[in-house]
């Protein structure tokens, strides 16, 4: 048997005066084929009104939703519900014949409408207050309740350091802990409204500092430094979430080999899902999912791809080298960053990786020769060195700086809680000698480079805008545009920092605003090859122009006396002869005395001239003589010496033992094998002549 269900009436429910009454819905059955359907009385019974003032029948609907129909049902025969179409429409009219009945005896459809518990509803005051005396003792306290839910989330009790503590010792519930956590944001958020005025906002502060080391797992300095950096409460929790989720893999298409269109082909064809990884690299892919290994498929091996973050393509990008550049990268394991420098110089000039670790240093070879670089020389040297071997030798260098990583947590969550200020110092010290070691090894004359780029996978500004700004006071350089379409711009003013204006065109990146390894990009334009500040610069054209102008006054007296000598030349001729007459005898003095200083001059310069004849191996005429003479000075000051030595003041003349003089032959040594060569020869054929 088929069952055919009733919508359910709801306006019989208003009704609650009527208790005990019965009410009779009749209904036509439809017209069969000769068969009548077998009718049930639809009883609608309304139980006496209980204590709260609400039928029985009320609280029984209200249980279930308005899909869950809870009605009485009519039965069918099997066969006219499947067969007879005509039967169905009837059903239908049936159906909206016995609504309209309701409503003409229970009233209109709006007065059955619920009053909103949000909003203002004046039919569910009036109901209310017509209901039973009962029903208000539960309703105040429902209200109650309510306010005071309100009141307790309004106000928040800030517990202190130590109950804090004690709680982490113990284990702590991370529900807890969170709920703290976005309570004191609130309340930090409009602090004059919610504080409590016992306590301070270094209060609050210290709290969520311990709550924020408990839930993500930091020490207090670096989320102190991420505090500072972000000082919104939503952007901090979205950063520290964002640190604990993995990036997606991107790899990089090596244009020396293949197009990144084929490349996505053929690695879709390997059961791998790509796509093009954003707008701003044309050849950079992102891998969702891959059915093999993304470090082992062929294309890997031919070399075809590099397994890199997005974040590393961004300064090289910045860098912009040119075909036939001379570059350095100056910290260039694994060797991403290099094969990329060499993909966009097309294997011309010269490119130098360098990099302190000799053991990475294998990695980068590897790498280089997987993806056809050609031109680059792989060198194992402290990156200061280099402002001492080859100054102002290159055109372009790239400088990744060794950093505190804080940009990407995800991949060494060892991170989280090595990392302190002294670490943090020493990278500084270290950053600042490197940087400064580059700008000294590029060539401001370049006709088309004097570019330096700085990089760190780093978020702090110890070791970003702070490297920056001191490479700006110590050298004469500038900043200029990074080229790059996406990042945020460095910071001029932090907290007690005051930066350079130019520090603008620096670039920031974060993990949770740009789904990248957080990052820091800036691009320096060496303008001359001085090794000093615009400043000192600007000194020493100073002087070079002062003495320009000293040189061209001197010149212009020079000028001067010669035309007082001609006017003396031009006076009378007593005045003259008494010029010419004066200083006779002295001139015969002063001659007389440069020829003897020169004929001791030549005496020096012919002795030092047979010393060097005879160490050279020049024999001359007289030489023998000479050197006899000296080798006899010699001795009589040695024997001088020993007389004078009383056994305390000196050692005395010690006789050295003679070698024994070995034979040296005159014939050059290439002919003299060549004769013993031939004289072996000759023994040999001897002997053979006479054993025949």
């Amino acid at each position: 048997m088929g069952v055919v269900s009733k919508k359910k009436v709801t306006a019989a429910l208003k009704a609650k005066q009527n208790g005990g009454v019965k009410r009779k819905i009749e209904e036509t059955p439809p017209e069969t084929n000769g068969e009548v359907v077998k009718k049930k009385k639809l009883v609608k019974k309304v139980k006496k009104q209980p204590k709260n003032g609400l039928p029985e029948k009320v609280k029984k609907i209200a249980l279930f939703d308005d899909d869950e129909e809870e009605d009485d049902q009519v039965i069918v025969p099997k066969k006219e519900q499947e067969g007879c179409q005509r039967c169905r429409e009837e059903e239908k009219k049936q159906l909206e014949e016995s609504e309209e009945e309701s409503v003409d005896q229970f009233g209109d459809d709006d007065s059955d409408a619920l009053p909103d518990d949000f909003g203002s509803d004046e039919s569910g005051e009036e109901d209310l207050s017509e209901g039973d005396e009962d029903e208000l003792p539960i309703l105040k306290e429902g209200e109650e309740e309510l306010q005071l839910n309100i009141a307790s989330q309004e106000k928040f009790e800030l517990p202190t350091i130590d109950e804090i503590e004690n709680e982490l010792k113990a284990a702590p519930s991370l529900e807890i802990v969170r709920q703290r956590i976005s309570d004191v944001i609130q309340v930090l958020g409009d602090f004059k409204a919610r504080r409590d005025p016992k306590k301070s906002r270094d209060d609050y502060l210290a709290v969520l500092t311990k709550d924020l080391c408990s839930q993500y797992g930091y020490n207090e300095y670096l989320i102190t430094k991420f505090m500072q950096l972000f000082p919104n409460g939503a952007e901090l929790l979205q950063f520290l979430e964002a640190n604990d989720n993995p990036r997606p893999v991107t790899i990089r298409a090596n244009s020396l080999k293949v197009k990144r269109r084929d490349l996505a082909k053929n690695l879709i064809n390997r059961g791998m899902n790509v796509d093009p990884a954003a707008e701003w690299t044309k050849v950079g892919l992102v891998v969702y999912d891959s059915q093999v290994p993304v470090g082992a498929t062929p294309e890997y091996l031919a070399g075809h791809y590099m397994i890199q973050g997005l974040n590393s393509l961004l300064p090289v990008m910045a860098l912009a080298p040119q075909p036939g550049d001379r570059v350095l990268d100056m910290c260039a394991a694994p060797g991403g960053k290099t094969s990329h420098i060499a993909a966009l110089m097309k294997n011309s000039g010269v490119l130098y990786a360098n990099d302190f670790n000799f053991e990475r240093c294998r990695a980068v070879i590897g790498n280089l020769h997987r993806l056809g670089v050609v031109n680059a020389v792989v060198c194992n040297l402290n990156g200061e060195e280099f402002c001492k071997i080859r100054p102002n030798g290159f055109d372009r260098i790239l400088l990744d700086a060794p950093c505190s990583g804080t940009g990407v947590i995800w991949k060494d969550q060892s991170v989280k809680t090595s990392k302190d200020s002294q670490d943090v110092q020493r990278r500084h010290t270290m950053q600042r000698k490197l940087i400064l070691s580059a700008m000294d090894a590029l060539d401001a004359n370049s006709p088309n480079g004097g570019y330096l780029v700085y990089s760190t996978c780093s978020v702090l500004v110890e070791e970003n805008e702070a490297v920056v700004n001191f490479l700006l006071q110590r050298r004469h350089c500038q900043l200029v545009n990074t080229g790059l379409s996406i990042g945020v711009d460095g910071y001029t003013r932090f907290r007690d920092y005051r930066f350079h204006p130019s520090l603008s065109l620096t670039k920031r990146y974060y993990p949770h605003v740009h789904n990248i390894d957080g990052f820091f990009v800036a691009k320096f334009k060496k303008l001359s090859n001085a090794k000093t500040n615009k400043f000192g610069v600007d000194e020493a054209n100073r002087e070079k122009q002062e003495k320009k102008a000293q040189e061209k006054a001197d010149e212009s007296d020079n000028d001067e006396d010669g035309d007082a000598e001609e006017d003396v030349e031009s006076g009378d001729d007593e005045d003259v002869e008494e010029v010419d007459k004066a200083p006779e005898p002295v001139k015969v003095k002063e001659n007389e005395e440069k020829k003897k200083q020169k004929k001791a001059d030549d005496d020096d310069e012919d002795d030092s001239d047979d010393e060097e004849k005879v160490s050279n191996g020049k024999v001359g005429s007289g030489a023998r003589k000479l050197k006899k003479k000296r080798n006899q000075a010699k001795q009589k000051a040695k024997q001088a010496a020993v007389a004078e030595d009383d056994g305390f003041n000196s050692t005395g003349v010690v006789k050295k033992v003679k070698k024994a003089k070995a034979f040296k032959s005159k014939i050059p040594k290439r002919a003299l094998a060549r004769s013993s060569a031939k004289t072996v020869k000759n023994k040999r054929k001897k002997l053979l002549e006479k054993s025949r």
